[in-house]
């Protein structure tokens, strides 16, 4: 963790020395720009910037500082309202984890929203940082519905929202469950599953691993109860996070079964190649003895059953 009081000095070097760019006709015109607010607080406006640090850490460092600080332009609004800060923040490879103070959630939805996107947006223009996640203290940040927002990068924010909400698509999906022994792996076809447009390919996966299987021949390998917190693609690694009861053991089913259950499944998408499991975004410890949550796992396909059956589901009718 490091905290943003390191940040005053750079603050202030970046106050004499770095105004915005594009402020003159004949500036060169930069890079990157950071996102403002408009007065109206409907929309974000990017304004052109020339960062004064150039590695990745002292660019995060200086984004954030220059995010926190009233804009020069009385039209534009600072993304986060006086009294929220960040308290302190962490880069574990190419995921950027803020940790705000409890003045985050006194935020209305509509100014929470354009606050994060304006956030994420701008510090996603840094080489080295794909993603990012927020947390009120130590507490994942839920959206006003309650649902836990998870990992965000430069497509979680779309510039007409509304647009095609709720329309329906379907997909074929390929699952993975346990077999009956629980030392390996069968396949089950689903044809047809339709699902909301507002859902990432990803996440209904998850959905329908979490739900169990549908076939006689299969069994849940994951633990019940578990639940989804989120799940995201950066650069072809999903990064999956299920809540606590992930934890629960069910020695029916072996180490390996549960962990390739979820990454066979998920790599089955043409946009996955590897995926990492945390358990509320903590990629600390082992599942179990052996599976390491930091590691990024690829296919496995010697743990699916030699007696493999590839089950469709049965299409009800007249139901």
């Amino acid at each position: 963790m490091k905290s943003l009081k390191q940040g005053i000095l750079l603050c202030l070097l970046v106050v004499l020395f770095v105004p915005f760019a594009g402020c003159g006709s004949g500036e060169k015109e930069s890079r990157y720009h950071i996102e403002f607010i408009n007065k109206e607080k409907t929309k974000l406006v990017p304004v052109a910037y020339e960062p004064f640090m150039t590695d990745t850490a002292g660019m995060v460092e200086e984004f954030l500082t220059v995010l926190s600080r009233e804009s020069e332009n009385v039209d534009y609004i600072k993304p986060m309202p006086g009294g929220v800060e960040i308290v302190s923040y962490s880069l574990d490879g190419v995921m950027l984890t803020l940790h705000f103070n409890g003045e985050y959630s006194k935020m209305t939805a509509a100014e929470e929203v354009l606050c994060r996107a304006a956030i994420v947006r701008t510090i996603t223009q840094i080489e080295g940082v794909d993603c990012v996640s927020f947390y009120i203290g130590d507490v994942p940040l839920a959206d006003s519905s309650g649902e836990i927002v998870g990992i965000m990068n430069q497509e979680s924010f779309i510039e007409n929202p509304g647009e095609q909400i709720n329309s329906l698509q379907n997909a074929t999906l390929t699952l993975y469950f346990a077999n009956e022994s629980g030392d390996g792996l069968v396949k089950e076809v689903r044809q047809d599953v339709y699902y909301s447009s507002n859902i990432s390919l990803e996440k209904l996966v998850m959905e329908q691993l979490l739900e169990g299987p549908k076939s006689e021949n299969a069994y849940a390998a994951i633990p019940a109860g578990t639940r989804l917190v989120t799940a995201s693609v950066v650069d072809g690694v999903c990064f999956v996070s299920l809540d606590q009861n992930f934890k629960n053991q069910n020695y029916k089913v072996s180490e390996g079964t549960v962990i390739y259950s979820i990454v066979n499944s998920l790599t089955e998408l043409p946009t996955i190649s590897k995926v990492q499991i945390s358990v509320n975004g903590d990629t600390n410890g082992v599942y179990r003895d052996t599976y390491k949550l930091v590691t990024m796992y690829e296919r496995n396909i010697d743990c699916i059953s030699d007696l493999e059956e590839t089950v469709q589901e049965k299409q009800t009718e007249g139901t």
